[in-house]
């Protein structure tokens, strides 16, 4: 396959993020592939993690986070993700601090200011020291008792605060609540990576778990500037490959030509899925004249998408009945018959991982 074309691109971009062809061994090593996978939407997040490890089931990939193989924590834009473990330090130290700086109005905004982080910080430590896991609300409590206040979304700001100074991260869940952990007593130890190095990992780990993409994709995606972007594309040149389409350069793994995916194949992918908010530009995989249907009134909201040969065609939901998923599906114009049938066998595979059968509602010529 030669990357020539904007549906070279989109094409590229399945095989490229292993969703044709996935080939990792582990959630860990599909996550770390990807450098990160956007996780504000929990139950979709185990599926992304999923649908790239042939074979995976839901609590296969909940056990990962579990067992702490990946975890759930706010590494870049002030969004949550999902990180290999290995990578949740490096990853905290070279990008939060602009995500810090920048909520730092709203901090003021609301009376928190540094005293009030710090006393939030001894606190939360004391509370979840030697290996506990406390839910939101039970940290809210603590944080109460102690004469700080968390309402007003108070609480948040703060919890988010201490986790991008690298205080907490996610845990395991308690029944379907998350629970906030000490990420140092939590995560194994990792080396640390002077700035230049994370940026060189940063890029690597972008373009070749996302490529062909460009250097606005980077910034847009790791929250860095220009200049920096750049700059970490420099120092890893040597290790991407690169093609110019309509005038703009993308920068992808050499061997990525080679494993093309099959157009006629279909698959479901997750709301907030790095197929599409990988990208600052998504017109390669995305008509804009849909894009509504996707994000519904541009409001940071992602549905769950259909994709059939590199495009996004339709979106689709699930339900649960006593002892099935029913899965529904809604075309931008129509599904014709072969993808239909591309379409089941995409849903077939969704409930495999769910580990339950499935009701397949498909309207199509």
């Amino acid at each position: 396959m030669t990357i020539a074309s904007v549906g070279d691109i989109a094409l590229a971009r399945l095989a490229s993020q292993h969703i044709a062809h996935p080939g990792a061994a582990r959630a860990a090593e599909a996550v770390a592939r990807l450098g990160a996978v956007q996780a504000q939407d929990y139950l979709g997040a185990l599926w992304a993690v999923g649908l790239r490890t042939p074979g995976a089931t839901e609590p296969a990939i909940e056990q990962a986070l579990a067992e702490r193989e990946i975890v759930r924590t706010w590494p870049m834009r002030g969004t949550l993700h999902i990180v290999a473990a290995a990578d949740a330090r490096w990853m905290l130290e070279l990008l939060a601090s602009r995500v810090v700086s920048r909520s730092g109005a709203r901090r003021r905004e609301l009376g928190i200011d540094a005293a009030a982080l710090a006393a939030s910080a001894k606190v939360v430590a004391g509370a979840l020291v030697g290996g506990r896991q406390l839910t939101r609300s039970a940290l809210y409590e603590q944080l109460e008792q102690a004469g700080i206040a968390t309402g007003g979304s108070r609480g948040l700001h703060i919890l988010g605060y201490l986790a991008h100074e690298r205080l907490i991260c996610f845990g395991a869940r308690a029944g379907k609540q998350p629970t906030f952990v000490l990420l140092e007593e939590w995560l194994p130890a990792a080396p640390a990576l002077a700035r230049d190095e994370a940026l060189a990992m940063l890029a690597l780990r972008y373009f070749t778990g996302h490529g062909p993409a460009t250097v606005q994709d980077l910034t847009w995606w790791a929250g860095l500037t220009l200049g920096e972007a750049r700059a970490a594309i420099g120092s890893v040149a040597g290790q991407l490959a690169r093609a110019t389409v309509g005038g703009q350069e993308y920068f992808f793994a050499p061997g990525l030509a080679a494993g093309a995916a099959d157009p006629a194949e279909a698959f479901l992918l997750p709301p907030f899925d790095e197929f599409l908010v990988g990208y600052r530009d998504r017109s390669a995989m995305l008509d804009p004249a849909h894009t509504n249907l996707v994000t519904p009134g541009s409001n940071g909201i992602f549905n769950p998408i259909v994709v059939i040969g590199g495009r996004v065609l339709g979106t689709w939901k699930r339900a649960f009945a006593k002892k099935s998923v029913v899965l529904s599906f809604s075309a931008f114009a129509h599904f014709s018959a072969g993808q239909a049938r591309a379409i089941e066998a995409a849903a077939e595979r969704y409930a495999a991982f769910l580990g339950l059968p499935a009701e397949i509602q498909i309207e199509h010529e």
